[in-house]
């Protein structure tokens, strides 16, 4: 079974097993997992094959936003990544065929429920349980409706200690620990009703935002609507792209961080925003190889203290590189990337192939803010919170969250809610990492001190607070400041080292050797247990991953129950005292690199109808500008997903064949959003 079984993070929880069948064959999975999960954890990759052409189809998105994951549990079309396994469970594979009934079946219809409520917030993730939480603090009436089964959205993925000022956003907590601290202030609050396992499925003129809630639909009437559903990973399409093995870097973190379940051996990473750079992380302490990461401009556009960590551990990352293709006949085997000139164009005879099973596409995110757009032409009271209004950091969503939901309770009241300066504060959060700073580093002859490699103007404040002696300082004060060590009485407790966000600070020990041929320096540990040992000698590396020397491990101080995270003390050489910021656990992948052939015309735009390239391409040289046209003639966009996937692409497409944006007539979205069985919107099987 690919399950973890120890992680330096997560807690690994006693979960009651349980047994279903998937084509007939026993699966074992737990208590409250979805299909999906217990597959891959089964070793089962290939959930079904496209009717069209029997392309084999796996897991993408993980998110509900695809339907590659589409299966027939108990009759049933299922997506299986959003539904929970039951005992005795009987799921088969689509094979492009559902189950109908024999004969004629008489169809009785029932009005829908309807519920009325204040404040309607779709989407249980930071943003919209930040404004649950100031609607609750005011005593507004407010419904939260999200459509997993669980709240916190993408906060119960991320393992990593937050960014962003303590006081506005939970910094210096990890994303798990501040999904629950949400849900409990919110949960206080006698004026605020949640409803999990309740998507949202449509938006409509006479004010009314349909919801299907464990099953049974119901109208809900607003008096204003919140739309804080987040974002969707963007798809990218080159050869291969559709193989089981590529998907989404979300649906990576949500397998292992949320599902504890090890997807993979050996991967790449494309992207090198902070959602690679953080998975690649993810990965690491997984146990599982990072075979590298490709990001097609010069520089990654993450944090660069996570693109820092990924070096040092021996990560290594192709700037100036893009995705030719990926190989493999029912699973990924292998994908090519090549460098790319000024111009962002492949460099003949710059190919670099990697044999992985898995490849994890991070190129930005779309914000899932179809009903948002929808409310707006209806003219209701509608406001956007998080990655539905703007593409941004978790920190951002929760600060933006607040303040909408301050803007809410001062437009159902007409009192004063908002605060001072927080507008401002959301646009700090949302302008991402600024300029880069030499930081210069410093010792404290013969004593004990921290050094700080934080380097780039970054929204992140924990690290002045960590410090009793008050050493620790923001340079001008500002939440966008370098920190600074101003002191020379460090006590050497080591709270910096153990809550910086970023594992940008190690401390330093010059006591210890007073002939000062070595020092002490204590790095942050987070991967698992019996990766390091004591007594082991490990590569030392500078804060970029150069390779400096050696160290010899000589305690590792087990870590607390605060952050799970440990302290490895090293001796090195006294002239590395400085340098040191961290430890290689392999080499980079270095070498001569196979040249393969590429041919892209067979690259599937459209996965949901398996519509290929060549085929978009041709219509919009034969001078056709509508997507609806196109969409008539390719049925681009009419599969299970409603073009959440694919539409990006297509404008893509356009874009690469020269076609300016106001010639082109998008796509026409009409609710439902999501897939609903017909049997749900008459209200079938429900007493009146």
């Amino acid at each position: 079974m690919n399950r973890i079984t120890h992680h330096p993070v997560l807690d690994i929880p006693e979960r009651e097993q349980l047994s279903f069948t998937f084509n007939g064959r026993k699966i074992t999975a737990y208590q409250g997992e979805v299909i999906t999960s217990a597959l891959i954890a089964s070793d089962i990759h290939i959930f079904s094959h496209h009717h069209k052409d029997g392309a084999p189809q796996g897991m993408y998105c993980a998110n509900g936003q695809c339907s590659q994951c589409m299966v027939i549990a108990d009759g049933v079309p299922v997506k299986g990544c959003m539904t929970r396994v039951r005992p005795g469970m009987e799921v088969v594979s689509c094979e492009g065929r559902f189950v109908l009934p024999e004969e004629d079946q008489a169809v009785s219809f029932h009005s829908p429920r309807v519920k009325e409520t204040e404040c309607l917030i779709i989407g249980g993730g930071p943003a919209g349980l930040s404004a649950a939480c100031e609607l609750g603090k005011a005593g507004v009436a407010t419904l939260v409706v999200d459509d997993k089964h669980d709240l916190g959205g993408k906060l119960t993925l991320q393992t990593h200690t937050f960014f962003g000022s303590r006081d506005d956003c939970y910094a210096g907590r990890r994303g798990i620990e501040i999904a629950g601290v949400l849900e409990e202030e919110a949960g206080r609050h006698q004026s605020v009703e949640v409803w999990v396992n309740s998507p949202a499925v449509g938006v409509f003129n006479d004010g009314r935002v349909g919801v299907v809630r464990d099953g049974v639909y119901t109208l809900v009437k607003p008096k204003t609507l919140l739309v804080a559903a987040g974002a969707r990973e963007k798809s990218l399409a080159f050869p291969g792209c559709d193989l089981p093995g590529v998907y989404g870097a979300g649906a990576f973190q949500t397998l292992v961080n949320r599902d504890l379940v090890v997807p993979s051996k050996k991967l790449f990473i494309l992207g090198g925003g902070n959602v690679g750079l953080i998975v690649g992380y993810h990965a690491v302490q997984a146990g599982i190889e990072v075979a590298g990461l490709a990001e097609l401009l010069p520089a990654c556009g993450g944090y660069k203290v996570h693109a820092d960590k990924l070096r040092r551990l021996g990560v290594p990352l192709f700037t100036s590189h893009t995705i030719l293709s990926a190989a493999g006949t029912s699973h990924l085997d292998s994908i090519t990337i090549c460098e790319v000139d000024d111009r962002l164009k492949p460099i003949p005879g710059m190919e670099k192939t990697f044999q992985v099973d898995t490849l994890l596409v991070a190129v930005g995110l779309s914000p899932v803010d179809e009903m948002y757009r929808k409310a707006l032409e209806s003219g209701l009271d509608v406001y956007a919170a998080g990655d539905a209004e703007e593409i941004s950091e978790a920190s951002a969503a929760l600060v933006s969250g607040r303040v909408r939901g301050q803007q809410i309770v001062e437009k159902l009241t007409r009192g004063t809610a908002l605060e001072a300066g927080w507008e401002e504060k959301v646009q700090v959060y949302r302008k991402g990492p600024g300029k880069v700073i030499e930081n210069k580093q410093a010792s404290v002859d013969g004593g004990i001190y921290p050094v700080i490699w934080c380097s780039q103007e970054i929204p992140c404040d924990p690290c002045r607070f960590l410090c009793p002696r008050e050493s620790i300082h923001l340079k001008g004060d500002q939440l966008m400041g370098i920190p600074e060590y101003q002191g020379n009485d460090c006590t050497g407790c080591g709270r910096c080292v153990l809550e910086c966000p970023g594992l940008a600070i190690v401390l330093v020990d010059e006591t210890r050797d007073p002939s000062r041929k070595t020092a002490v320096v204590t790095l942050p540990y987070e991967l698992q247990e019996g990766r390091v040992l004591e007594g082991d000698e490990i590569v030392t590396t500078g804060y970029e991953g150069n390779t400096l020397g050696t160290g010899k491990v000589i305690s590792i101080r087990p870590p607390g129950r605060k952050n799970k995270r440990a302290l490895l003390l090293v001796n090195v050489p006294y002239n590395h005292r400085l340098f040191v910021a961290g430890f290689r656990l392999k080499d980079a992948e270095g070498g001569k690199w196979e040249t393969l052939p590429v041919e892209g015309d067979e690259t599937i735009v459209c996965r949901c109808e398996r519509v290929a390239r060549k085929e978009i391409v041709d219509l919009i040289r034969a001078g056709y500008r509508d997507m609806n046209q196109i969409k008539a003639c390719l049925r681009t966009g009419m599969g299970a997903c409603g073009g959440k996937t694919c539409r990006d692409l297509i404008l893509a497409i356009f874009r690469e064949e020269g076609i300016p944006r106001e010639e082109i007539t998008p796509f026409t979205y009409r609710p439902p959003e999501l897939e609903i069985p017909l049997g749900t919107l008459i209200g079938e099987g429900r007493d009146e």
